[in-house]
């Protein structure tokens, strides 16, 4: 089974900035999409973004433009730069990976929780004065 595990969390200010890790282990299966997810206190788990293997990213509504996904296929590292931080940026942020979506019309890799079936244990962010 593949192993995930998130690091870069902490606290900071509004406006200040994060760098998320997620380095996978275990069996990697290279056609697997990867992913962010966040979840604040008592509300759902939201995707914030998700990688394919060649690359390419979709963002969930979360991203809002301030945070940029990334990977190093040849590490199995995923990276999430969280900039301009909010109060309401304030979240567990967990990786994930699951098999590609074969649904036409949209991206195999997307920011859904239905589409994971391996997660990390998340790390935390806070933002606040």
């Amino acid at each position: 089974a593949m192993q995930l595990a998130e690091s870069g969390g902490g606290s900071v200010q509004p406006g200040g900035s994060l760098r998320l890790t997620c380095t996978a282990s275990g069996h990697t299966y290279n056609r697997l999409c990867m992913a962010w997810f966040r979840q604040s206190p008592g509300k759902l788990r939201e995707g914030v973004a998700a990688i394919e293997n060649d690359g390419r990213i979709t963002y969930g509504d979360s991203a809002k433009g301030r945070f940029t996904a990334s990977q190093d296929s040849t590490k199995n590292t995923l990276y999430l730069e969280l900039n301009s931080l909010k109060p309401g940026d304030t979240a567990i942020y967990y990786c994930a990976a699951g098999p590609r979506s074969t649904t036409p019309y949209v991206p195999a890799c997307r920011p859904a929780n239905s589409q994971y079936n391996f997660w990390g244990q998340g790390t935390q962010v806070t933002v606040s004065t």
